[in-house]
């Protein structure tokens, strides 16, 4: 199991990116991802975190798969840094 942290650029209110984060929920889960939190950055609001678990290359695909819906949520996907952690 990975944990991914993402970090990440903006364009829309929080609120506005995590409706669409949230409605994404089910298609995330059915795809093996669990979402650990998210949450937004208290000195940029257009900065945010988002950790989540998943098999390997199973994140890589969720995003291949849905990034029309990724980037209507107003997220950046070019400023996104991924880190990727494994459990000892």
């Amino acid at each position: 199991m990975e944990t991914h942290v993402l970090t990440f650029t903006i364009t829309k209110p929080f609120g506005e990116w995590a409706k669409v984060y949230d409605a994404s929920a089910p298609f995330q889960k059915a795809s093996g991802i669990t979402s650990l939190y998210r949450g937004v950055s208290k000195s940029d609001p257009s900065k945010v975190c988002a950790v989540m678990q998943a098999e390997p290359g199973v994140m890589e695909q969720f995003i291949a798969d849905n990034t029309d819906m990724i980037v209507s949520s107003g997220h950046v996907l070019e400023s996104t840094v991924s880190e990727v952690f494994l459990s000892a």
